[in-house]
């Protein structure tokens, strides 16, 4: 069996090391931060014991069979349907935009068919594909409510203008004609009833599993071992020599009230006019759980410096050449394999790391039952 070392304690490397661990293998899972989950972390509040999500909001959702019921394994489910609301020119509506945000916002009563049309009739079609945000928004909703839900929430979201970012962003969000307002189309949604970091705490409970916090696992250890998974930043596995690949980071900023501040869990910002983003109330993430009082945080997103938590891969041209060169790098490292989020340079929800660590350990299996070396990446982070 192999002496296998895991950078990083999120849902890659913890679902990496309970099927690693579980296949025989020694496992050691190293992680610079004092906690396990990774910007997944929750922990009960000391002052009003609301579960608070450490890093932002998380909401798993998932339409793949498969890591539903994988995850079901280590621990419970409660449902939750995520419904956010956004304030735009001092009034509130719902997101993502469906009919009744439609009707109310343009002030009619249009039903499906008609509202299709109306669109059809004011979208802003150019000559081709869609090549940035604002045009894909165009595209698809016209000129008015683009600008009033996203020209400049993207702005403050992604510090520049939508016209410098892929239209791929804006198609992770529907936009429906119907009163459906679920943000989310999967077929499985809810949060965990204890927490995040008590599922990945259950997926490192192994006998043959280490757990190495506050520590920090150097690009030399790697010799160490007969394998290394690394869920760290694939530029500072190289020491960011060929500089910093660039990330959109958060700043949380907490204010505690009595009672019920915003009776929702999250509401987005749309005006330039105001600094934050979006407002989070956690305890509306457990419904199933009474509080009194209540803690807040509004959000504020800005440029990955230093030592900054990084949550967005920025991806445009100069991240994509950069990242180029580390990928060519990684490729040459020998039984050193990147996954997740960092490892590879994506935004992917909690649902595509699971199911491909689940792909990354089987692969490793494989690899080894052929007597052949693991590949550098599961999945293509240029891809």
């Amino acid at each position: 069996m192999a002496h296998i070392a895991i950078v990083g304690a999120g849902f890659s490397g913890a679902v990496l090391a309970q099927e690693l661990g579980r296949a025989g293998h020694r496992v050691e899972v190293f992680d610079a931060r004092a906690h396990v989950a990774g910007n997944c972390h929750t922990a009960r509040d000391a002052k009003t014991q609301v579960m608070l999500h450490t890093y932002g909001p998380h909401i798993f959702h998932t339409s793949n069979q498969r890591v539903w019921d994988y995850i079901q394994q280590f621990g419970t489910f409660m449902p939750f349907v995520n419904r956010v609301k956004a304030i735009t020119g001092g009034r509130v509506f719902s997101l993502p935009l469906n009919l009744l945000t439609i009707n109310q916002f343009l002030g009619q009563t249009f039903s499906p068919a008609q509202a299709r049309a109306f669109f059809a009739g004011i979208a802003e079609q150019g000559t081709g594909t869609p090549a940035n945000f604002e045009e894909q928004a165009l595209a698809l909703m016209g000129r008015e409510l683009y600008e009033a839900f996203f020209k400049n929430y993207t702005l403050k979201q992604w510090g520049m203008a939508p016209t410098e970012l892929p239209a791929s962003i804006l198609k992770r969000l529907p936009m429906r004609f119907n009163y459906d307002d679920n943000y989310y189309n999967s077929q499985y949604q809810g949060i965990p009833r204890d927490g995040y970091t008590a599922i990945v705490e259950n997926l490192l409970d192994l006998p043959n599993v280490s757990l190495h916090l506050g520590t920090r696992f150097a690009r030399a250890q790697a010799a160490g071992y007969d394998q290394v998974f690394c869920s760290g930043p694939i530029d500072a596995w190289f020491g960011y020599d060929e500089g910093r690949l660039g990330y959109r980071t958060l700043d949380f900023v907490r204010e505690d009230h009595a009672d019920d501040y915003q009776g929702n869990a999250v509401i987005n910002y749309c005006d330039l006019s105001v600094p934050w983003t979006r407002i989070s109330e956690h305890k509306h993430f457990a419904p199933w759980e009474q509080h009194a009082d209540t803690v807040v945080f509004k959000e504020y997103s800005r440029l990955c410096e230093g030592d900054d938590t990084p949550y967005y891969p920025i991806r445009l041209v100069a991240e994509k050449a950069l990242l180029a060169h580390y990928v060519q790098r990684a490729r040459r490292e020998r039984n050193v394999t990147f996954v997740g989020r960092l490892g590879t340079y994506r935004y992917i929800d909690m649902h595509v790391t699971i199911a491909e660590a689940l792909d990354v350990a089987q692969h490793y299996a494989q690899s080894l039952a052929a007597g052949m070396p693991p590949g550098s990446f599961v999945v293509d982070p240029l891809g």
